[in-house]
């Protein structure tokens, strides 16, 4: 592995930095991004029976907000369950906003190490032409087995740079499925919520006023 590294020359070190950075977000974002810490089993459910029950004081709530992003799109609901459905379903689609910024988090970067890798293995396997060509100008082409290997030294960049590239590809399109996947669930639960919520938090619609007869006319 050493001899590859000294093989490839410095452009191996932008390379092998960036294998370090990519694996560091991938270990980051996998144990972040657990189901059990995005959306605790049985949560939803639990809420809607506190719900049900009227448990719903300031307290409880922010409680619920600290336990998980799923909590926390569930406080912001019951933040303003007594407004109409469409101002809580605007609330809860500005904060969903909110939830799935934060969890892409280092993926835009993780996106970037995925396209740069390849190129800058191309990068260091023309830098390794160039030095190639170089000696042959001022030497000559000299033992072909040895310019053999010397391009096949240079290559040693290209197939690092897709080494470094298609796992950060690879794990990057997989976390922003997963995202989507949560976002669902979430506002699924959310709306569940609201139903829940509706015949206790909202008004019953009062009995319609009397209609008030016209006086009759004098001389009817």
């Amino acid at each position: 592995m050493l001899e590859l590294v000294k093989a490839g020359g410095w452009p191996m070190i932008p390379l092998l930095l960036l294998s370090l950075v990519a694996l560091a977000i991938i270990v980051e974002r996998a144990w972040t991004l657990r189901r059990a810490a995005v959306l605790p089993p049985g949560l939803g459910k639990e809420v809607r029976a506190w719900a049900g029950r009227g448990k719903l004081d300031p307290a409880h709530i922010e409680s619920l907000r600290r336990t998980s992003p799923l909590g926390e799109l569930l406080a912001a609901a019951l933040d303003v369950r007594n407004r109409p459905r469409d101002q809580v379903r605007e609330r809860i689609e500005d904060v969903g906003r909110h939830l799935v910024h934060r969890m892409e988090r280092f993926l835009n970067t993780l996106g970037t190490i995925a396209a740069a890798g390849p190129l800058l293995g191309l990068f260091g396997t023309v830098v390794g032409m160039i030095q190639m060509f170089l000696v042959i100008g001022d030497q000559g082409i000299g033992d072909v087995n040895q310019l053999a290997g010397g391009i096949g030294k240079a290559l040693v960049c290209t197939a690092t740079g897709m080494i470094v590239a298609i796992p950060a590809l690879m794990m990057h399109r997989w976390f922003r499925g997963r995202i989507g996947e949560y976002i669902v669930t979430m506002e699924h639960e959310a709306i569940q919520l609201l139903d829940t919520l509706e015949p206790a938090g909202r008004p019953a619609p009062g009995p319609a006023p009397a209609t008030r007869k016209a006086p009759a006319r004098a001389g009817a």
